[in-house]
């Protein structure tokens, strides 16, 4: 089992001739992803090739794209300056899932992106953006997080941070994964902690959730409250940013702390008022969590 993408997810790469539409889409098919084309409105009609012979066409529209392949899921490789129209295009399209993996997207697009998808009924899952996407190891991989971190397992991940997704699977290889996904830092995004976790306490596979939060907003609060009401799992957390100092963006555009709201002790201190083991480290998380599966 896994949470929102499987084996069967048929893929296309909005930006599929760029380079690193290019590069991660050779990476995807590596990964055992179903990669099926791709879009680029001025190469439309021609065909990509990757190493073993696979050769993809390239469609003009998302539209076209599903109608040709029944496409359900696309990862977006646009430019920032670009990134809200792909976005709108595709939810116009009504694909079910769609990975925004571009960082340096104007808030106010995202902002309007997000709005554009409530108006049509929400009918697309949005990842990112600013994110590494989403694996379900050994299944399939629509994003950049590498595909030989961690095999399938029991464990859920979502994360704020790109490189911290990477280092858990790493710490935590030798059980594994159902699903982990980058949800990004950005201070508009798609997909929250909160949607991940109502998956990962749905899905029969996923025994404990881990989630990585950062300094700057409110999310981890949030996600902290609706674990109290909602979550029956052991969720193991951990929050980015002990040491940054106050009133300085750090990083990602939405990790930014004023006052006492936002700081990573705040934080800590609401998830462990729900019951979450919060680590001090990524490595102490991992080893609360690994605590926790030794012991199922």
């Amino acid at each position: 089992m896994a949470i929102f993408l499987t084996k069967d997810s048929k893929v296309i790469v909005q930006g599929i001739t760029g380079g690193e539409g290019t590069k991660h889409t050779a990476l995807m098919l590596k990964a055992g992803t179903q990669v099926v084309g791709g879009v680029n409105a001025r190469k439309a009609g021609t065909t990509v090739t990757h190493d073993g012979g696979v050769e993809l066409p390239v469609f003009g529209t998302v539209v076209e794209a599903i109608e040709k392949t029944g496409a359900d899921v696309s990862i977006a490789f646009v430019p920032p300056a670009f990134a809200k129209d792909a976005i709108v295009e595709a939810i116009d399209a009504e694909i079910p899932l769609l990975v925004v993996i571009t960082e340096g997207i104007p808030v106010q697009d995202s902002a309007y992106a997000w709005a554009y998808n409530v108006s049509k009924g929400n009918k697309t899952r949005i990842i990112g953006p600013n994110c590494p996407g989403i694996i379900t190891p050994g299944e399939s991989l629509v994003g950049i997080t590498p595909a030989n971190i961690a095999g399938t397992g029991p464990i859920g991940l979502v994360s704020k941070s790109g490189t911290l997704t990477y280092q858990m699977m790493f710490e935590l290889r030798e059980f594994g994964f159902s699903t982990a996904i980058g949800i990004g830092g950005d201070p508009v995004i798609g997909t929250t902690h909160i949607d991940a976790i109502e998956a990962f306490e749905k899905d029969p596979e996923t025994k404990v959730i881990v989630m990585i939060g950062e300094i700057g907003g409110d999310a981890e609060e949030r996600a902290a409250d609706y674990i109290r009401e909602n979550v029956t799992k052991p969720v193991v957390g951990y929050v980015a940013g002990f040491t940054a100092p106050e009133g300085k963006t750090m990083g990602h555009a939405g990790a930014i702390v004023s006052g006492s709201s936002g700081t990573a002790q705040a934080k800590k201190d609401a998830l462990e008022a729900a019951g979450v083991r919060v680590g001090k480290t990524p490595s102490e998380t991992a080893e609360l969590a690994r605590e926790i599966l030794k012991n199922l």
